[in-house]
């Protein structure tokens, strides 16, 4: 698929967006998935955006929501991800997976597959250095390290509430996770 297809995608994917009003779509394994966006969702991402920002090294960016192809059957729209400045300034609606340097993404009850299983192993794929998975149905944060061509090597699951520093390829980047909120109402936290 070329770039110009796959805006018209991403674009046509956003109509539905506006038609769903509070559901994000994404394309996993062929499939258009679209997930209900929750307000624990957005705080944690709005927070980890405040939290990474002022660490970034200069000509690094965070882009949320923009869709990054992958294959025909698998278009991503991380959560959180660090791009170059350079492409975040073009201000498109999708860009190369090989762009992405950090990438984080944040648990609904609809993402756990998703999230924990299959994009660990397309990060993992394109060497994305670090993939976080933050989630507020249990109150932990999932930092993968590693990359291989099976997905991540390393793994390790810490909860919310102390500091977290992850040592990736653009420094050390320190992660306040008391301050990520927690589902009260999640039946299966641990």
């Amino acid at each position: 698929m070329t770039v110009s297809g796959i805006d018209r995608l991403h674009s046509q994917l956003s109509k539905l967006e506006d038609l769903f009003p509070g559901y994000l779509t994404e394309i996993v394994e062929g499939s258009i998935v679209m997930n209900p966006v929750r307000p624990f969702h957005g705080r944690t991402i709005q927070r980890l955006w405040a939290i990474i920002e002022g660490q970034l090294p200069p000509g690094w960016a965070l882009v949320s929501d923009v869709a990054f192809p992958f294959d025909d059957a698998n278009e991503f729209c991380p959560d959180l991800a660090v791009i170059p400045a350079e492409a975040e300034a073009e201000n498109r609606s999708a860009y190369p997976a090989d762009l992405i340097e950090f990438v984080a993404e944040v648990v609904s009850p609809e993402s756990i597959r998703r999230d924990y299983e299959l994009k660990p192993r397309w990060y993992a794929s394109r060497g994305i250095a670090n993939y976080l998975v933050l989630d507020p149905l249990k109150g932990h944060v999932v930092t993968m390290w590693n990359p291989g061509p099976d997905g991540y090597r390393g793994r390790d699951t810490l909860p919310y509430g102390s500091d977290l520093t992850v040592d990736t390829p653009l420094g050390k980047l320190t992660l306040a996770t008391g301050r990520l909120p927690v589902d009260p109402k999640a039946s299966d936290r641990s």
